[in-house]
């Protein structure tokens, strides 16, 4: 696979800016390589008649839709987050209640699916929210207050069999955590 297309399935898959110093951390590369790759898809999608783009702001890169195409994009997300969650999106709701905070990795591995699209949508309907972690490159996603209070529950150990559900040895074993390890929660 080539550098470029590395780089840019990362910027795709990525929901916030990335540094060039991350992108070329996460794929094992020199900055300058990463940075003259940045250049040429910039080249290749800054044009009028793309549906996206990558945006610089100084040492960040973001692939963005198109401005031009904003109110096509509107019309999809406004439809995207009116109406009942899906079966796919409770889940994933469910799964992100009681293991969060949680990697998408992690998310993906439980469930068995691609949750890209999902947690998108999840984010912006208020439910989940991103948390950056110092100590590593994959953010985390957890339930938000609007979640809890939309449920009625003042904390996640409020949902029904939260801790034995919480420390279940499936999960346990898939996130790698051994259950004794793990504070208790009040």
């Amino acid at each position: 696979m080539s550098l470029i297309s590395q780089i840019e399935t990362i910027l795709f898959v990525a929901s916030k800016p990335l540094s060039l110093k991350k992108i070329a951390k996460s794929l094992d590369v020199a900055e300058a390589a990463v940075g003259e790759a940045l250049l040429s898809i910039a080249g290749k999608y800054n044009t009028g008649d793309s549906g996206v783009m990558l945006l610089q702001n100084n040492d960040e890169w973001q692939m963005i839709s198109n401005p031009d195409n904003r109110t096509a994009a509107e019309k999809f997300l406004k439809a995207e987050v009116s109406g009942e969650l899906t079966r796919p999106q409770l889940e994933t709701l469910t799964v992100i209640s009681y293991c969060g905070p949680i990697t998408k990795p992690e998310l993906e591995q439980i469930r068995g699916v691609n949750c890209a699209l999902i947690i998108r949508n999840l984010l912006m309907r208020g439910l989940v929210k991103e948390n950056e972690d110092a100590a590593n490159l994959l953010p985390t996603f957890e339930v938000t207050m609007d979640y809890l209070r939309h449920l009625g529950l003042s904390t996640l150990a409020e949902l029904p069999d939260y801790e034995t559900l919480h420390n279940h040895e499936y999960v346990m074993k898939i996130l790698g955590t051994n259950p004794e390890e793990l504070p208790q929660t009040q």
